[in-house]
Parts: structure tokens; C-alpha cells; sequence
């Protein structure tokens, strides 16, 4: 199945909504980087598919290795999450980038 993906990126103040996202000062390590990316699917894995009572976590649209944060600077996160439809030719693909984009 072809792999979709949905680059989101936040400015701060996107980011700092996401309690514990941003920690100034702090080292930034690939474990911290790890511990937000499981913070943010735990908000995104819960989201319903358009068409189906389930969400993309039982549907596995979305994964915990599907969700990648990394550091832009002190202030800023590129949030990436990679997601595979439950088809390939799936319409509602951009839907679904559409539900993962917060605010």
C-alpha cells in the first residue's frame, strides 16, 4: 500500500499548546524528541477515519512510528507524521491530513 505522507509543521505558539512541548533550556536529546512524538499520537490516534466507525489507530492509518518530531530551534518543532489510508486510492486523504493539522 502506498505510504501518504503529511508534513505538519507549528510555530510556537502552535507547539506550546501541546502541554510539556517545549521546555526551554533544556538539552534536546533523541529520547526527549521520542517522548513528544508519543505525545502527539496520543492526540492524533484517537482521531475517527471519515468513513468508518474506527479510529486511524484500529485502523492503523497511524502508528506510533509513524510520528516524528524534531527541533527546528529553542522555540519551534516540525511535527511529521506519516500515514497509510486504508486504501490506496483513498479520497479522503486529505481529509484525514486535515484532521491530524491542529489549529
Amino acid at each position: 500500500m502506498e505510504r501518504v505522507s503529511g508534513l505538519l509543521s507549528w510555530t510556537r505558539s502552535r507547539v506550546l499548546w501541546l502541554s510539556g512541548l517545549f521546555e526551554r533550556g533544556a538539552a534536546r536529546q533523541p529520547r526527549i524528541m521520542e517522548e513528544k512524538a508519543l505525545e502527539v499520537y496520543d492526540l492524533i490516534r484517537t482521531i475517527r477515519d471519515p468513513e468508518k466507525p474506527n479510529t486511524l489507530e484500529e485502523l492503523e492509518v497511524v502508528t506510533e512510528s509513524s510520528v516524528e518530531v524534531q527541533e527546528v530551534n529553542e522555540e519551534d518543532y516540525l511535527v511529521i507524521i506519516r500515514f497509510t489510508p486504508t486504501v490506496p486510492h483513498c479520497s479522503l486523504a486529505t481529509l484525514i491530513v486535515g484532521n491530524l493539522h491542529f489549529g
